[in-house]
Parts: structure tokens; sequence; C-alpha cells
């Protein structure tokens, strides 16, 4: 393709300058291009337009290329480039002429243009050679300037480079500073700012992740010399930097001054400046900053560290010791507590939720993760319901909100003598709010709104979701559920009738579960056939279970959810009913007009307490019971935005402890998710974490007190939640689930009806997506999503590689760039790898090549030992209606209390080419639109796609 190719005269060029977003940012002063004789220029994104052109000139002819199909595809090509090279970029940051090339070389490939691409690739070589031949024979390196915050140039450190990556890949196998080193001085230009300076060698490093995971490390500790730079000179005024082995001793010192800061900015609770900071600094571990991969230290850099003025002053352990101090507050020996709590955060055995990690210790100490609320039947209750939906997710709050008793579409009015619109646009009112209250801007406000299947609205509400239809009925960003009796479900069973209402005129079956929702909606049938009640409608059960299965596949959404298993194993029935899940489906609460449910979260990282032989229990009592202890805390500590959740919590005090790195566990152990083993495993860890939870609690009631509603609940009685399994098969006369035990359940249960409970409910598993990011492990109970692949969260694209199956392939010779080649083009599965023995593919099986039955029994086997429920994602890599059908039916017949999103392939891929630099905020492979990939199943309907794995505006993808 010769440089002076002659361009179209009425073609492409001769338009106006593209004005799309992307290209319209990129337009803006900030933005440059370092070129190869190291002179820097302003950014032209109009350039890649006229490169983008000749390629195709150079094989179309220049009649097509002046095309108006030529046109739309350049214009889409150049969009694409430019927002992969500033998607997520910092002001002011540069661009190397090679990395614009390479995202032009991406974008042909990404596009099928290959045969335009190819030629691209020839010209580039073909420059290349021309370029070495011409240079001299030993060029010299320019001396180098770097500009400081105030302007002053000063001669490059090329000695301190060169420290600091070498220091970021000590003790770390297989990793090497040489081309971290080279590639970052290729991306340096004289009078580079000192945040340029700093960024050059974590993106060099970044794009050597696909080829060795542990260069995420080396990543992470290059992000934390940039930010000890930001924190240190914030502090001390002056500017300062460190290495890691300088912090050994500066951390002490640093951490009353981060203290005052904190408190001098209005950040932190002065109650924190009166704690011993001297013992509390010297028992910070600084070592413990090595335990971190890229994609977690970066999700606290972006999301979680305090800062003011755009200065990050707040150093990883500073931050744990913030966290710990701020749940120590009302301890007796608070240093001692917060000492405590710090070592078991910051060593990643447990995790606190983020709304704990967000706010603990600060002026607003909002921690708890989820409010579950009851909206009411009159204008002022329904209003007054979507004020609380914000003033709680103001601070980081998830909402689930119960909308059964909001009368149906048709219903009469006796206020006006009018006739109600339903429930659909208070739902969009609330949809929203949700939007309008971002949680100061660290993640989007989230929501899920419930309603019973015998709702009138039921159908409107299936299609909520849904992107045809009239816009006002529909709530694009809200999340909902369908909260199901155990009767429809017997009605589906039967292929019987299903009755819906409004509940104007059923107002006990919202409260009602079990046998006595069963007597009082048949004694509603048959009120309803002798004209008694007025809006009701009649419908085949099956079609309306078939229409949830539908709309779950289109939209993503309903949810299903369970209502009875919720209520009849609810310790708290005897006080109140549960009337929806929360955001996540793993909460199950009591709520009303009077009471707003709080949960309180926060989980153990399972892989940290399993060694080659299996569980250390042990480690896993300690960690639990320390854990409980900080999640009490939590409820008396925590700054409450409405009343009536501040009465709930103090009453009932329930807390959630989940877990996370159940993959890593299992794999770990070298057991395949699909297997018995894992099943067996799913069982005996499960009980582990709930008896020690239990026990826990015993103890704190023997300490601090009961709480207050706990006579009359399950507890009191002796009953635990493998005991309640009875009453629900009492209900229901079908429940299958396993009943085995291996520890000493018959001392707990004496001991709990002896000195009682602290906590209502001790057990939930949340998502975890954020905080397993941070401790560097997999997802809750999740399977491995893939063993390659790019995520996509708020903080930008990450490389995500699994360090220990690239352990296994190394072992057995088989790592090498054609494995990598062909991970990418099988989407991180080993299945299709011929060279992989059939144990490796067995054991590192990714999400969509797991039966769901699997995730179904294993999920069953927690839920006997779970107070609460579970986050518990679906995978179906090829769906179809009866699958789905015999898939939900199962869940229910299995007593599980809750589902949460139903998983289909991902939209989102890791890049299927062989070119390196595809990871990082600027050489980042772009997350497609949830809706862009539609999953087609064998119905004859039209079927679109559930929820993709990594949508960073997903809250479960968080």
């Amino acid at each position: 393709m010769p440089a002076t190719a002659e361009l179209p005269s009425n073609g492409i060029l001769n338009r106006p300058a593209p004005s799309t977003p992307e290209i319209a940012q990129a337009a803006e002063p900030g933005y440059r291009v370092i070129r190869r004789n190291g002179s820097v220029t302003p950014f032209d994104a109009t350039k890649i337009v006229v490169a983008l052109t000749k390629a195709f000139l150079a094989v179309e002819g220049s009649v097509a290329a002046g095309s108006r199909r030529v046109h739309d595809v350049v214009e889409e090509l150049a969009e694409q480039v430019v927002s992969a090279l500033t998607r997520r970029a910092e002001a002011g940051r540069t661009f190397h002429i090679e990395e614009i090339q390479d995202q032009v070389e991406l974008a042909l490939m990404r596009g099928g243009h290959h045969k335009v691409a190819r030629a691209y690739v020839l010209y580039r070589e073909e420059r290349a050679r021309e370029r070495s031949a011409a240079k001299p024979a030993a060029p010299t390196q320019p001396l180098l300037q770097v500009k400081s915050e105030d302007g002053k140039l000063a001669p490059l450190d090329e000695a301190r480079l060169a420290r600091i990556v070498e220091e970021a890949c000590e003790g770390l196998e297989a990793v090497s500073p040489q081309p971290i080193l080279a590639e970052a001085r290729r991306n340096l230009y004289d009078g580079i700012t000192l945040d340029e300076l700093a960024l050059a060698p974590i993106l060099a490093a970044r794009t050597l992740v696909e080829q060795e995971p542990n260069y995420a490390f080396v990543s992470a500790r290059l992000l934390l010399d940039r930010l000890r730079r930001e924190a240190l000179t914030f502090v001390s005024g002056r500017p300062e930097q460190a290495t890691q082995a300088e912090m050994a001793e500066r951390y002490a010192s640093y951490f009353p001054d981060f203290i005052a800061k904190g408190i001098e900015a209005s950040l932190i609770d002065p109650e924190l400046g009166r704690f011993d900071l001297a013992r509390l600094g010297s028992a910070l571990k600084p070592e413990r900053d090595l335990q971190f991969q890229f994609l977690g230290l970066q999700t606290l850099y972006d999301r979680y560290f305090l800062h003011t003025k755009g200065k990050r002053f707040e150093l990883p352990q500073a931050f744990f010791m913030r966290v710990a101090m701020g749940l120590a507050a009302r301890e007796i020996d608070r240093e001692a507590r917060a000492i405590e709590f710090y070592d078991l955060l910051s060593s990643f055995d447990f995790m606190a939720s983020t709304p704990t990690l967000f706010n603990s210790g600060t002026t607003r100490p909002q921690l708890s993760s989820c409010f579950l609320t009851t909206i009411g039947d009159d204008l002022d209750a329904i209003f007054k319901g979507i004020r609380d939906n914000a003033l709680l997710a103001k601070y980081s709050g998830g909402l689930g909100n119960d909308w059964t008793p909001v009368r149906g579409l048709g219903a009469h009015i006796k206020g006006t003598n009018g006739e109600s619109q339903g429930v659909v646009p208070f739902l969009k009112v609330a949809n929203d709010t949700a939007i309008a209250v971002n949680q100061g801007g660290k993640r989007k406000g989230a929501v899920c709104a419930y309603l019973e299947t015998w709702h009138v609205d039921i159908e409107e509400f299936l299609d909520l979701r849904k992107n045809t239809g009239d816009d006002r009925r529909r709530t694009h960003d809200m999340n909902t559920a369908s909260w199901v009796p155990d009767l429809f479900m017997e009605r589906v069973e039967a292929d019987a009738e299903w009755t819906l209402f409004s509940p104007d005129e059923v107002p006990d079956l919202h409260d009602l579960y079990g046998p006595a929702f069963k007597a009082a909606y048949e004694a509603y049938e048959a009120k309803a056939a002798t004209g008694g009640i007025k809006v009701f409608k009649k419908a085949r059960a099956v079609d309306l279970w078939r229409k949830m299965l539908t709309m779950l596949f289109e939209t993503g959404h309903p949810w299903i959810t369970f209502k009875d298993p919720c209520n009849i194993r609810s310790p708290q029935g005897h006080i109140g009913v549960v009337h929806s899940s929360n955001l996540c489906t793993e909460i199950t609460l009591n709520t009303s007009r009077d009471e707003v449910a709080v949960c309180n979260l926060g989980s153990v990282n399972l892989v940290n307490h399993v060694t080659e032989k299996g569980l250390d229990l042990d480690r896993l009592a300690r960690t639990v019971g320390i854990a409980m202890r900080m999640l009490d805390n939590v409820i008396d500590i925590n700054f409450y935005t409405i009343p009536e959740a501040r009465r709930s919590n103090l009453r009932h005090r329930p807390v959630g402890l989940g877990l996370m790195g159940f993959q890593d566990a299992l794999q770990k152990l070298r057991i395949p998710y699909a297997s018995t083993e894992a099943i067996e495993f799913a069982d005996r860890s499960m009980e582990a974490i709930s008896y020690h939870a239990i026990s826990a609690s015993v103890d704190l009631a023997a300490e601090r007190g009961r709480y207050p509603s706990f006579e009359g609940s399950l507890w009191s009685k002796g009953i635990l939640p493998i005991d309640s399994i009875r009453l629900l098969e009492e209900a229901r006369l079908r429940v299958e689930m396993d009943r085995s035990s291996t520890l000493d359940w018959d001392s707990l249960r004496k001991r709990v009806k002896k000195t009682g409970m602290r906590n209502s409910n001790c057990m939930a598993i949340a998502p975890t997506a954020t905080i397993s990011n941070i401790c560097g492990v997999s997802q809750s109970i999740e399977p491995a999503y893939q063993n390659l692949f790019v995520k996509s969260n708020m903080s930008g694209d990450f490389t995500v590689v699994n360090a220990a199956l690239v352990h296994d392939l190394k072992a057995r010779g088989l790592w090498d760039e054609v494995m990598v080649s062909d991970l990418k083009y099988y989407d991180g599965s080993l299945g299709r790898i011929d060279r992989v023995p059939d144990d490796l593919k067995a054991l590192y099986a990714t999400a969509f090549e797991i039966d769901p039955d699997w995730l179904i029994e294993a999920a069953s086997r927690r839920q006997k030992w779970i107070d609460q429920a579970q986050s518990l994602n679906l995978y179906m890599a090829n769906p179809s209606g009866r699958k789905l059908d015999a898939l939900y039916r199962l869940a229910w017949r299995k007593g599980l209390k809750t589902t949460y999103y139903l998983r289909s392939s991902s939209a989102t891929h890791v890049e299927k080419s062989t070119l390196k630099g595809t990871d990082g905020k600027l050489n980042a492979v772009s997350a497609a639109s949830p809706a862009a990939a539609p999953i087609e199943i064998d119905t004859g309907q039209a079927w679109g796609k559930a929820c993709a794995v990594d949508d960073p505006d997903c809250e479960a993808c968080q």
C-alpha cells in the first residue's frame, strides 16, 4: 500500500471531520501522540480515518473506497479505534504512534476485513524495514526531562525507574523487568509528566498478563509506586516518593498523618484521632501490599481509597486499618480489636462488604449492604417508599422493594371514584429514582422490584424490561423478580388453572404462606366464581410459567424466587413475613410498613482456608468468630438514613456471612466442579461455616445479650436451619434435600436454646463481585466464567487469566503462545483443545461447560445450612424452553429459596487475535452491549439473551 496512494476526489475524506462522541472526545485538548522520532504532537483522530481509507483503497480500489458502504465502515472503525484508545484514559494521556496503529489493525480484524488488515500489516512491516535500514548503527538515547506538578523540569531518573520495575518483579516466578522497561521507555518523551511516567511501566506490564499471570502482581506493585507518591506527597505537604522496601519504616509514621489529614478534610470521623495511632501504625504490615493483583488494587484506587481535591491519600494498609478502627470504635479495648479486625481484612481471609469498606470510620458510616421494603397501597406510602429508596441508595445500599400490596390495573379508587393504573407507572418512577441517585459516583444506584405471581399486573410486570412497547410502562434499569408461592408451582406441575387478583380485594394473601395461603387463595377463587370479586383474571398456570421463562431469556428478568421456603424456614416467622428478597436475592428478612429490613454482609475467602488435605477447620473457626463480631458491630455503629431501618436492625440484628473463592478452593483440592466430590465439598464447607457462625452468635449473646425478638423464634425452640427442612416438607410434601451432617449439632442446639442468639439471621451468600476482585479470587460460589477473558467493570478492562491453569499447563510443558492463541479462539475453554489432557479439561471446565443441574445440587446442599439464601447464578450455553422448565422446577423441588441471574454466553470475548497488547485502559477490547448477541433457542418464539457476565452497568458484575 504506497504511502502516496491517490485518494478519491469525491470520497470519504471530502466530508466534514467526524463528529461522533468518541472522536469529539479525542479531539479535545489533552491527548497527544509520541512520534517515532520522540517528538510529541496533538492527537488528530481524522488521521485514523485517512489511514483506514488508504487501507481500503489499496485493496478495493478508488471507486469502492469512495462508496457509501466503505464510508460507513471507516466511520465505524475509526470510532472503535478512538474509543479503545480513550476509554477510561486519564487526562493528558499520550499515545505512541505504534499503539494507535495496533488499534487500527485490531479494528480491521475485529470487523472481519481480513484482506484489508493483511495489507495494512504488510505495509507496516515494509515501513518498519525501511526505517530500520535507514537508522544509524548506534543511536544515542536522548536525555529526557520530567515535568513535576509545579511545572519544573528535571532529568529522568533512569536508575529509579529501573529499581522500581526490578522491585516489582522480585519474588515472582517467570517475570522479567527487561520487557517492561523496554516497552515503558518507548512511551517516554521529553517533558513527560510524573503521572504519565508512573503509568508507562504499569501499561507495559499489563500487556504481558496473558502470557504470564504473575504480571498482574507486577502491574499492581507498579501502581502502588504511583499511589505512594500521591499519598505521601499529600499527607506530608512536600514532594515525596518511596519504594516498597522504604515503606517498611515509612508506613508507621505516615499513618497518624493520614488520620489527621482525613479528619481535617471532614472525611474521617474525629473519634479515630483518639485511638492510640502509634500502636496501630506499628501494627500495619506493609508486605501485605504485595498480595494485590492489578484488578484488585485498581478497583480500590478508583472507588474505595479516600481522596480529596482529586488526590488519593489512603494507602492499602491504612485503608484496612481505617475500616477496622471504624468497626472497633465501641469495643472496650478498641485498639486490640482494631488490630484483630485489621489482621483479618488485610490477610484476605475475610472481606467486609462494599458499603462497609466505603464508609467505615468516616463521618457517615452507612455500613449495611441491603435494605428490603414493603410499599403500601396509597400515594403517601408509595412516594414515601420511593423517597426511602433514594435515602438508602445514597450511601451505597442495595434495595429490594415488595410492590405486591399496590392495587392492580382497573381496581377501584374510593377517593376519586376512578380506576387504578396499576403498579407499573409507579415502578417507572422508582426506576428513574435509582438512576438519579448514583451513590456519590462510586457505583450506580440499584433496586429490584418484587411482585407475587397472583397479582393481576403480573403479566405487565413480566414485560417491564422489554425494549418494545410503550416506554412509559418499561423500566430499563430496574431489576425485577417474581415472588412465587408453592401453590403456583403445584398448579404448574398439575397443568391447572391460576387466578390473578388485585391485592385491595384479597389483602390477606400478601401475608400468608404455606397451607394458610392455599386455603385463603382457594376461598378467593370460589368468591370470584360467584361474582364476589370484581378484578380478577384466569389463566393456565403453565402458560404464565412459560411466559416467565420466556421473559427471563428475552430480557434477563424477572428472576425467579420462592415465597414459601423463604417464610417457612425463616427463624423469624413468629413476628412477621418475608415479602421479598433484596437486590441480589440472598437476603430473606421480614418487612412491613413499620420495618425496613437491613442486612450487614461479609464473606469468608474459602480458598485461604483450604489445604491440599481439605478444610482447615481451626483457621475457619477463628475467621468466622472474628467476622461475626465485626458484622454484629455494624448494627450499632451504622448510620441509618430512615428510622424504620434503625428500628428493624436493632430489634432483630440480622447479619449475612457468606463465602467467596469456592471455585479456587475446588481447583486447589483438584476437584472438578461437575462431580459428586464438589457437591460433598459444598455441603461440608457450608456446614462448617454455618456451625461456627451460629456458635459465634451464641458466644456474642452470652457476652452482649440476645437479640430483642428472640423469644418465639425457631432458634428459641431449638430449630436450626438443618431442622427447618422438616417444616418445609410438612407444608409442601415434596422436598428433595439431603439431610446428612458431620458436626456436633446436638450440643449446639442446646447452647442456642439455653443462651440464645445475638443475631436473628447469620448467613447469606452474596455475589461478592467487587470484593472478590479485591482479594484476587473467584466470585462467590460461581464456577469459572472463562480461563482467559477480558473483564469489564467501572475501573476499565482487565485481562483475567486462570493462574492455576497456567501453573498446571507449564508443569506439563503445554503453556506457550499457541496455547494462549487457542484459549482466545475458544473463548477461554479447554474443551476443544486436543493437546490438553482430559483431567485438566474436567478440572478447569468453564461455567457454560457444566450442566446447570450440578449448580442446583450444590446450592441445595448449601441451602440446608443457611438461614437466609444465596445469590445463585445459573448458566446455560444451549438453552431451550424444555431445559429452562426442567431447571427451574428442579430448583424448586431441591428446596432453593431464590435464584439470581440466568446467564447465557457473554457478548464480551477475548480478542481472537495473536496480537499482543489487547489489555488495559488504552488497549482494551471493549465490551459489547448485553443486547448485542441474542441467544436463539428452540421454542419457536422470539427469544433474546440473558445478562452478559461482565456488564459494567450490572450490580452483580461489580
